[in-house]
């Protein structure tokens, strides 16, 4: 397994959330949080950085996932598949009782799991498909 594969497999997630966050669901997802412009501001650095790690540490979980099967199988869709199945299984159900217990709606749910489905399926795929552990 390359670790350059998991950084660009963040990268790769990171990226996807600044457009889902942003211009696709961005006012949608603050009203829904509750977060406000001053809220969204304030740590940024720390609140990216923290969260382009655990993207990185979720995509080493995905990465591992793949590194079972054979090269010739590591595909972008192999990959893309892998990813959503792992997002499906751990990260989504997670959030899924902490925003029963926290009352949030099914709105903001959806967003949110959305995001980790797309962000899984797509460092997944990516990281199948650059094969960077292949010697």
């Amino acid at each position: 397994m390359a670790y350059l594969e998991i950084l660009i497999g963040g990268l790769a997630a990171f990226l996807l959330g600044f457009g889902w966050y942003t211009a696709l669901f961005g006012k949608m997802w603050q009203a829904e949080s509750g977060v406000t412009d001053e809220q969204a501001q304030s740590g940024m650095a720390m609140t990216h950085g923290l969260a382009f790690l655990m993207m990185c540490v979720m995509s080493f979980q995905i990465n591992y996932i793949i590194s079972f099967h054979e090269l010739a199988d590591q595909t972008f869709v192999h990959g893309a598949f892998h990813g959503l199945l792992a997002a499906a299984f751990l990260p989504v159900p997670a959030v899924a009782i902490h925003y029963l217990y926290q009352k949030k709606s099914l709105k903001l749910f959806l967003i949110d799991a959305g995001y980790i489905l797309a962000f899984c399926a797509l460092s997944g795929g990516i990281m199948s498909a650059l094969k960077l552990g292949v010697v």
